[in-house]
């Protein structure tokens, strides 16, 4: 998987650096910290005693295009795993296809395109939004469940794993669709030409490019402290198809070099402070707030660098 990312993440490249629009390159940077400090916020699945989060891959390929967008969720997984230890780097591979590949290049043109059609109208706009979200997390999580059963390491039965991962992902992915939806219609009003193709330029960049940098900041530095504690979709499938206490996959000398490299990098592991304890006492809320508002504040501003340093690095190159 991480072969299969890196041969698309470099056909995106190329592609990316024949596109004359050099806009993309600052909306990639605030896309990408908005997508950051998004997933940080995990909302309570009702009746299921599980959450998620936002994956932002639909909103990504329509307003950059599916291939830009499949850089820049490659950056922000990366910057989550590197310095917040979010997910594995031996994972990392299988986590950016599943998240950004089915919903650029599978949800985004098979699904959201035919249904917002030529003539984009709000109604089919969010319509398809919402049904290529769905498409996405479904996707994803199916991918999750054949990549975790390919692997032969793992004692997770096909059949229940994925009667419980898809279903709990496509409810993930109607939240998603309506909270996406509601972001690409206030964008379809303010500047039209960024969700349909052939739109009229009707205001500047830059204030929508503070809008969604401020959203980022709000969400990663404020809302991000209401987060689910539930697991995530992905846990809570794993503990209902194997038990409470899942035995620990075999370790590997591979996998043990990149959980110290990791342990080196996460400067903020699990979004917290550095030698904070895990337990997280009551008391300790303040804290913990401090922690979660500085992991998203620096979070959001990683991915923004590396997102518009990978956009003009592409861009320079097409010059030359």
């Amino acid at each position: 998987m991480w072969a299969a990312t890196a041969a698309v993440g470099a056909r995106c490249a190329a592609k990316v650096r024949k596109d004359a629009d050099d806009r993309r390159v600052p909306l990639m940077g605030v896309l990408g910290a908005f997508v950051f400090a998004a997933q940080m916020v995990n909302f309570s699945v009702p009746g299921t005693g599980s959450s998620g989060h936002l994956a932002g891959g639909v909103l990504l390929a329509i307003l950059l295009g599916p291939h830009a967008s499949f850089l820049v969720m490659a950056s922000v997984l990366a910057i989550q795993a590197l310095f917040f230890a979010d997910g594995g780097l031996l994972a990392l591979g299988c986590n950016v296809f599943n998240m950004s590949f089915f919903a650029s290049f599978l949800a985004y043109p098979l699904v959201y395109r035919p249904i917002a059609g030529l003539q984009r109208t709000r109604g089919r706009v969010m319509a398809g939004v919402i049904a290529a979200s769905v498409a996405a997390l479904a996707l994803g999580s199916l991918g999750v469940v054949l990549e975790t059963t390919l692997s032969g390491i793992s004692s997770l039965p096909f059949r229940p794993f994925v009667l419980l991962m898809l279903p709990l992902h496509i409810a993930i992915g109607l939240v998603e669709g309506l909270v996406t939806a509601s972001v690409v219609a206030v964008l379809q009003r303010e500047r039209p030409d960024l969700v349909e193709a052939g739109g009229v330029r009707s205001r500047p960049l830059r204030p929508i490019l503070f809008a969604i940098a401020a959203a980022a900041a709000l969400t990663g530095g404020a809302l991000s402290w209401f987060a689910s504690a539930h697991p995530d979709g992905l846990e809570w499938a794993v503990a209902r198809t194997v038990g409470e206490h899942p035995a620990a996959a075999p370790s590997s000398g591979a996998h043990a070099l990149l959980g110290r490299f990791q342990g080196w990098t996460a400067i903020l592991p699990d979004y917290g402070f550095a030698g904070e304890s895990q337990a997280r006492p009551v008391g300790a809320w303040p804290q913990v707030k401090a922690a979660t508002s500085v992991s998203g504040l620096v979070g959001s501003a990683l991915t923004f660098g590396v997102a518009v340093l990978l956009g003009a690095s592409i861009r320079r190159s097409r010059r030359r």
